[in-house]
């Protein structure tokens, strides 16, 4: 047995990233950005605008590349730029508020999202990299 097939993520009964309720959230984050983001200045279109969309599209798509390598070392890796992402995202989501594009009330599905979502993959990535070093 080689090293990587030593390093492989334990899947148990999950079949695909797709049953991981992290990526699920993340796909929930990604529709209530585009749905808040829908009602953002035109002048914006290029700007803020497309910026939260792609790093809240990368968050997802990140937990779904990191899956389907199967190797838990490049998995955590995934993982903490899909949290680099989500981290943009609150970033870009506050400066919305502060530009006032948009008001709290408009922000709160989105920033619900995000944080539940910040806890799962934060949880993910703690239990993965204390599966790796047993």
């Amino acid at each position: 047995m080689n090293i990587v097939e030593e390093d492989k993520v334990t899947y148990g009964k999950i079949n695909s990233y797709k049953d991981l309720v992290v990526w699920q959230r993340s796909m929930e984050l990604v529709k209530e950005i585009y749905f808040v983001t829908s009602t953002m200045p035109e002048s914006e279109k290029f700007g803020l605008t497309s910026q939260i969309r792609r790093a809240s599209v990368s968050i997802a798509s990140n937990i779904a590349e990191g899956w389907g390598i199967g190797v838990t070392g490049n998995y955590i890796q995934h993982l903490k730029i899909s949290f680099g992402s989500l981290c943009e995202v609150e970033t870009q989501l506050l400066l919305i508020e502060r530009l006032n594009y948009l008001n709290q009330e408009k922000l709160f599905k989105a920033n619900t999202v995000l944080l539940e979502t910040s806890k799962m993959l934060k949880s993910l990535i703690v239990s993965l990299e204390k599966q790796r070093k047993n």
